[in-house]
């Protein structure tokens, strides 16, 4: 199932429009932590490889998808803070 793009533009807006300077701060501020970026370079190594089992293809799908997710709302949350920026 795809979500069409005016459906994805709409749920990140929703998302978005929650934001305050705080939460959009620590959105931007995000990061995995080292063991986790440790097994998802490893993974994404052995992906390049064609290493991967099925299991591990699925997971690291998964991640990639939630990053993706993550990503967004990071930008839109940068977005937010300059914008407040700029008001001030």
């Amino acid at each position: 199932m795809n979500a069409t793009p005016g459906l994805v533009d709409s749920l990140f807006s929703k998302v978005s429009a929650c934001f305050n300077e705080q939460s959009a701060a620590a959105l931007v501020a995000l990061r995995a932590d080292e063991n986790t970026a440790a097994m998802i370079e490893e993974m994404a190594g052995r992906s390049r490889e064609g290493l991967l089992n099925a299991e591990e293809q699925r997971h690291y799908q998964e991640f990639a998808r939630a990053v993706s997710f993550v990503s967004v709302l990071q930008a839109k949350a940068r977005a937010y803070l300059l914008e407040l920026r700029q008001r001030a």
